[in-house]
């Protein structure tokens, strides 16, 4: 009788887990206290994921949410209205032209970004940490690539009047190590911002895309092409 009863719950849970599996992203798990979201919240958001996931269900009733998580509509409500006032979801309506129905869904993008912020700042401050680990050690064959990065970072903070952020920091980083811009040409870029009375980050990455469609290599290049473009000559 024992034996059956537990081959019963075995093949229960079997079933259970062959009827489908939800995916989250991992960030939402590293990340939820140190946005402000409650675990209830949590819950509900994977709640969500499981609707949409497994069972196609991308805009689940508040009475559907409420049973699954064991709690009154109202409460349901109430984590959903927070989470849409802060940004985390927000309602869609679609139009299916076939079938001629409207219909809405949730949409959690906001979340999606929120999270991809918290994982670029990590990424940032653990590039930063590297640099001044890096720094430390002088018989490195990238010390004085990482001394310069450094120096840019004081210069840039000298022009903005205060520290950059760890994002700001990632952005030049990107700028040398991917881009492949070279240092004169970025200072030259900060300087043009400067004398446009522009000085942020998105305008700076926009003269340099635009001075690398325009093949724009050195500092002489860039001299030449603002000169024609103060000049009226683009």
């Amino acid at each position: 009788m024992e034996e059956t009863g537990s081959k019963a719950w075995l093949n229960g849970a079997a079933y259970g887990m062959a009827s489908g599996t939800a995916q989250l992203p991992y960030a939402l798990l590293r990340y939820y206290h140190q946005l402000g979201l409650s675990d209830a919240e949590v819950l509900l958001l994977i709640q969500l994921f499981g609707f949409r996931q497994v069972e196609f269900n991308e805009f689940p009733t508040l009475e559907e949410l409420a049973t699954r998580m064991g709690l009154a509509p109202e409460g349901i409500a109430r984590m959903l209205q927070r989470l849409m006032r802060d940004g985390y979801i927000h309602i869609d309506e679609h139009r299916d032209e076939e079938r001629d129905i409207q219909y809405e869904r949730y949409d959690l993008h906001g979340l999606y970004a929120k999270l991809a912020g918290c994982t670029a700042e990590d990424m940032a401050v653990a590039r930063k940490q590297q640099l001044d680990s890096n720094a430390l050690r002088p018989d490195s064959n990238s010390v004085q690539k990482e001394e310069e990065e450094r120096n840019m970072f004081s210069i840039f903070e000298k022009e903005f009047g205060r520290p950059l952020s760890p994002m700001e920091c990632e952005t030049i980083s990107s700028w040398l190590d991917q881009d492949r811009y070279q240092e004169e040409l970025i200072l030259m870029a900060l300087k043009e911002a400067v004398f446009a009375g522009k000085v942020h980050f998105r305008y700076i990455d926009r003269i340099l895309l635009e001075w690398s469609r325009n093949r724009v290599k050195n500092v002489q290049d860039a001299k030449a092409y603002t000169q024609r473009f103060r000049n009226g000559g683009r």
